[in-house]
């Protein structure tokens, strides 16, 4: 039998120090496939059947039938000291609430909207302001997105100067890898400002 130190569901023993990064946004964002282009595990998902009950109550979203209703867990080795674990939110306001618990201890968060339904990202925004939680924000690029200027997207996010924006596709872990450290930079940038 392998050493539990040989099998990539664990994490090697000079880890000393783990960074967590949540990845929030409306239903049907694409949360769940970002965590899987980039997970070196198999990501931990809570997804579930879209039923009849959640009629009325959440956002439908075309060609959906499943939905996180808890959360999605992916671990990155960054190097032999350093690991990062990505926590996905689910998208439905009525779990807004359980945000707080998923959001404590985060170093950030990657917002991804979906530029064919904008609207559905101004309660995700908002609420990661309301939790103080520092973001960048990634488009997630659809096949039938429409493409706007960077200008009018971060307008119609209303999105701070300062707020990093970017073009991403979930589904390839080079542009979800980059959307990460444009991430990151944007952490470490405000966190070198407020030390001065």
């Amino acid at each position: 039998m392998d050493s539990a130190n040989s099998d990539d569901h664990y994490v090697a023993d000079t880890v000393s120090a783990a960074v967590k990064i949540v990845i929030a946004g409306p239903l049907g964002v694409g949360k769940t496939t970002l965590i899987g282009s980039l997970s070196e595990i198999v990501p931990l998902r809570t997804e579930e059947s879209m039923t009849q009950a959640g009629s009325g109550v959440d956002e439908e979203v075309s060609g959906k039938a499943t939905t996180t209703v808890a959360m999605d867990f992916g671990r990155i080795t960054l190097n032999a000291r350093r690991v990062l674990y990505l926590f996905g939110t689910p998208g439905q306001p009525r779990f807004f609430p359980m945000w707080r618990h998923l959001v404590h201890g985060a170093l950030g968060a990657l917002a991804l909207v979906d530029t064919r339904r904008l609207e559905a990202s101004f309660d995700v925004l908002g609420h990661l302001e309301d939790l103080g939680v520092p973001f960048a924000v990634a488009a997630n690029n659809f096949p039938s997105s429409p493409n706007y200027p960077p200008e009018a997207l971060r307008s119609a996010l209303d999105l701070l100067p300062e707020t990093p924006l970017m073009i991403c596709d979930a589904r390839d872990r080079y542009s979800s890898a980059q959307a990460l450290i444009t991430l990151v930079d944007h952490l470490y940038t405000t966190a070198s400002e407020a030390t001065r």
